[in-house]
């Protein structure tokens, strides 16, 4: 299995979503093998959330303190992850994780290259979690040609030793992944391909030697942008040859798919209103393309509403491991699409903290209710997203008996999800 993960990639930015001027014909292609999904979400709407639900296969919430994206240099963002970093425990526990530990009594061989973004502290080392190699590095973003980021931290590493390397980082993930995939090509593997593109700062593989400092670290460069976006599906390209040529393209499950939605005023998310860091539609709602040879026809298209932790949940069942039924919350998504089941209705939460802002959201069939607190200030809008993608009609003030209800169902979701630390 390939687990390809962008970070910030709007649902817009690809060719096969709709991206005006990005060519990305390598992740078209994947589309037209398998399936493209119109209405995924990520868990969360910034990166730390969503990465601590794919691999405990939960809502990020029952864990405690990773509701927003840890900061550059190992900061705390809420009064949570503040007294979790004081505490040097500002991470995701060895313990909550599923993946890649149920993979391994499974017989899988389990590397991670690129962005970790779920603990500076070495016991939040990737290698802690059982994976068998790691090269990336261990922070949110970095520079993409000396790779650090803005803090005096050391975060590249290979296992659990500091290293230094030359070259584009996109490009070297996709080196370390295709090596990877090569030593490990006669036996099961879980090569997890975790992208910094597109994050900031905004450079292409032609701008080595563009300065990026503190000062324009997050400055968008359009041209820059769409350069990363077609260079992200020339990697995709190289890995989804090297499958081919190792010979394992037609028993290998091939999923891509973002973190979260793009960052505003750079990346595109078509007809949705948002962006990352917000439960509006264009924060959560998120591409994903899966390439199950022979199991999922070539050319589809579902619209089952889906999250991440439903792939959690399916890469433990599509490896025959033993998946504990109680603690995931996801469903398996992937045969439910290779089975050719009917769409099913779906209840999904998020809930993003950031300083004194929180935003929320429940989506319950069609209905969603976003709000956001912001300090002791506190609005809300109800939509109906059949008939209205964009967030435009508020039905709140219109349909009190349904707001009701999604506000009951947000205070039980909000209760059953206490943090446990």
């Amino acid at each position: 299995m390939v687990l390809i993960l962008a970070d910030d990639l709007g649902y817009g930015d690809l060719g096969c979503y709709g991206h005006p001027v990005a060519k990305t014909p390598n992740i078209d292609a994947l589309a037209k093998q398998g399936v493209r999904f119109t209405q995924h979400y990520s868990n969360g709407p910034e990166c730390s959330p969503t990465r601590t639900a794919l691999l405990t296969g939960r809502y990020q919430q029952r864990v405690g303190g990773l509701e927003c994206a840890i900061g550059t240099g190992n900061v705390g963002r809420y009064d949570d992850a503040i007294r979790l970093a004081e505490q040097h425990e500002l991470g995701l526990p060895v313990e909550d994780a599923v993946l890649p530990a149920l993979l391994k009594p499974a017989g899988y061989r389990c590397g991670i290259f690129g962005k970790w973004h779920l603990g500076y502290e070495p016991k939040f080392n990737p290698m802690q979690y059982g994976w068998d190699e790691f090269v990336g590095y261990l922070g949110g973003n970095v520079h993409y040609f000396n790779h650090r980021e803005l803090s005096d931290l050391q975060v590249l590493f290979r296992g659990r030793q500091p290293i230094e390397r030359d070259g584009y980082m996109t490009h070297l993930i996709t080196d370390d992944s295709i090596d990877f995939i090569k030593r490990h090509k006669d036996q099961p593997f879980f090569a997890y391909v975790s992208h910094e593109c597109p994050h900031f700062p905004y450079q292409g593989p032609d701008d080595k030697d563009k300065v990026v400092t503190e000062e324009n670290w997050m400055a968008f460069d359009p041209p820059a942008y769409v350069g990363m976006l077609e260079d992200l599906d020339s990697e995709v390209g190289r890995i989804l040859t090297t499958l081919e040529e190792s010979g394992v393209a037609d028993n290998t499950v091939v999923i891509f798919v973002s973190d979260n939605g793009g960052f505003a005023g750079a990346g595109n998310m078509g007809p949705l209103r948002g962006s990352k860091g917000t439960t509006y539609e264009g924060g959560i709602r998120v591409p994903l393309i899966v390439r199950w040879p022979d199991q999922i026809a070539a050319g589809t298209v579902s619209d089952q509403v889906c999250v991440t932790f439903d792939l959690t949940r399916s890469i433990l069942t599509l490896a025959g491991a033993d998946v504990p039924g109680r603690k995931l919350e996801g469903i398996d998504l992937l045969s439910h699409v290779a089975e050719q089941r009917d769409d099913i209705p779906r209840t999904l939460f998020w809930r993003g903290r950031r300083g004194n802002r929180t935003w929320t959201a429940v989506r319950d069939g069609d209905l969603k209710l976003v709000r956001k607190r912001e300090g002791t200030n506190t609005a809300q809008w109800m939509y109906n997203l059949e008939s209205d993608l964009g967030e435009t009609n508020d039905l709140a003030s219109s349909r009190p008996q349904e707001l009701e209800r999604l506000e009951h169902l947000l205070q039980w979701w909000e209760g059953d999800v206490q943090p446990r630390r």
